[in-house]
């Protein structure tokens, strides 16, 4: 039942997140959001992601990892269920705010429970779990294009509905979730590895840093690559979603099949090896023109590995401090994506002003520079896994 509800969970994870692809195009246009405004709306959605990291680590010492593992799936559902009902802006933005809640919720109840089990391969079975995150995020986009054009009992679902049904799909953990038991909350408290003190250790900064710049890259392209396919390329919808599922392929064999290698060559050397190649492939997927675009869904494979082996580093660094460390590190990687989205959308509309707001040549360079930033955000990632590697390497405490 624990490796159920871990499983299961991320594939609805992976669906929740990475419906929105073929999603934000429709809801730019529904509710009239340009680029700026559309960069806030999913910078406020990563701040509710952000609000329930710092809080779901408080709960889990409180309530238990059970609890608060179904309190978050059932959140998901419920924002499904209001996403569906309201059309005013303001309550869809607030609906939309309450599943990134969740997904927050989420997040740190699933690396929990993964680094509490998977106490031997622990970098094969933290990318394995990881891996039906990649699965679902593959057919997300399509299945997401699919639904919002199905017609049911005569009502065409849209974007609303097709997001009601993803959702709703939580309860099937919810079911796994309750059926199981779960390990650690009978850790006493004064065995715990204190916050205090592992903020005096700047590994864990470091690795807040790569994760942080890792996950901006992985997440952005969730929301981003759809868009600037139609727009820069005039792709149509199929064949957009089509490349960010084979992204999320990428991403998802990536995580299954290369799970071990972490293992083998290392945790610290698998940081800088495969976030380095992330970066060279979006850069030259953007240089290279749509001829290269193949490039951006080969990007998956690299960043793919990003944060389960972060997580796996934590879990064998602090085995008894893995629940605080891991909270902390999300948060602010949380706090990061808040930042990101937002400038991604700013760098956009920046560029674009400056070449020429209403011209084709100025949407193209501002959608190429907001995309580049995404390959930034991945080179940065092997700049400081570099930089950990040093470290530790000094220290004799290479993972």
């Amino acid at each position: 039942m624990q490796l159920a509800t871990i499983f299961a969970g991320f594939v609805v994870f992976g669906l929740s997140e990475n419906a929105k692809g073929p999603a934000i195009p429709r809801i730019q246009f529904d509710f009239m959001l340009n680029e700026s405004q559309l960069g806030t709306l999913l910078s406020l959605n990563a701040l509710g992601y952000l609000l329930a990291c710092s809080f779901t680590g408080f709960l889990t010492r409180i309530w238990g990892i059970k609890i608060v593992t179904v309190a978050a799936f059932g959140t998901m559902a419920a924002s499904g269920i209001l996403i569906y009902l309201f059309h005013g802006y303001p309550m869809f933005a607030s609906s939309y705010f309450l599943m990134y809640i969740g997904n927050g919720m989420l997040e740190i109840a699933l690396a929990v429970l993964g680094a509490r089990i998977f106490t031997t391969n622990t970098g094969t079975m933290m990318n394995l779990s990881h891996g039906f995150y990649g699965l679902s995020s593959t057919v997300a986009p399509l299945l997401a294009t699919g639904l919002m054009s199905a017609t049911v009992f005569g009502v065409t679902l849209d974007w609303r509905g097709m997001y009601l049904v993803m959702l709703l799909l939580s309860v099937v953990p919810i079911v796994f979730a309750l059926c199981g038991s779960f390990p650690g909350d009978e850790l006493p408290h004064e065995d715990r590895i204190p916050l205090s003190l592992l903020l005096r250790d700047p590994v864990l900064w470091l690795m807040v840093l790569i994760l942080t710049f890792g996950v901006v890259s992985e997440l952005a392209v969730g929301g981003w690559l759809v868009n600037f396919l139609e727009k820069a390329y005039g792709w149509d919808a199929v064949a957009a979603s089509g490349m960010l599922s084979a992204f999320f392929l990428c991403f998802a064999l990536a995580r299954l099949v290369l799970g071990p290698v972490t293992d083998r060559i290392g945790f610290n050397l698998s940081l800088i090896v495969f976030s380095g190649f992330s970066a060279i492939c979006t850069f030259a997927a953007i240089g290279g023109g749509e001829r290269l675009a193949f490039l951006f869904a080969a990007a998956g494979i690299g960043i793919a590995m990003i944060y389960p082996t972060v997580m796996a580093f934590i879990a064998k660094r602090y085995p008894n401090g893995s629940d605080t460390a891991i909270t902390f590190t999300v948060t602010l990687m949380g706090l990061g994506s808040v930042i990101g989205n937002y400038a991604i959308g700013f760098i956009i509309e920046f560029v674009k002003n400056g070449y020429g707001a209403g011209t084709p040549a100025g949407l193209l360079r501002g959608l190429q520079a907001g995309y580049g930033f995404i390959g930034a955000c991945a080179a940065l990632c092997a700049v400081f896994g570099c930089i950990l590697y040093r470290v530790l390497k000094k220290r004799k405490e290479l993972i």
